[in-house]
């Protein structure tokens, strides 16, 4: 189970909204090794696409050695469906190379009246997708 607060949960959806038509993604850092997401990172789609979000490789790097040095894993890791439902595509499961993380998927499809919005959470390990439950609390 994803437990985060409302804050967070709000904050992620928020950016999903804002960057529409457009993927977003970004990631939620927490202290290693407590799986608690607390710190909101959004990022840039470098692929700038309503189809697909990649990571730009210079700002990935630079998160990961701000991860290191502050002590934190990347709890979520999370983006958009912007036509589609928030389930994992073939190349998001390619591209899940967290096996520790949340990754939570937001369909904003409802913005462009094609479908109900959804913010969903899965576990993806070896090519497996496992969806979990998402519990939102006002804190830890």
């Amino acid at each position: 189970m994803l437990t985060l607060t409302q804050a967070l949960y709000d904050q992620i959806v928020e950016h999903a909204r804002k960057d529409h038509p457009d993927e977003a993604c970004g990631v939620v850092a927490g202290p290693a090794g407590t799986g608690r997401p607390e710190r909101f990172i959004p990022m840039l789609n470098a692929a700038r696409s309503p189809t697909f979000y990649e990571f730009d490789s210079k700002d990935l790097l630079k998160l990961y050695r701000e991860l290191d040095d502050r002590d934190e894993d990347p709890v979520i890791v999370y983006h958009s469906h912007t036509a589609t439902e928030a389930y994992p595509s073939r190349t998001d499961v390619t591209y899940a190379n967290e096996p520790g993380a949340h990754y939570v998927l937001v369909s904003t499809a409802d913005q462009d009246g094609l479908g109900e919005f959804q913010f969903r959470s899965y576990r993806i390990v070896d090519g497996v997708i496992t969806e979990e439950e998402v519990q939102v609390v006002a804190g830890y």
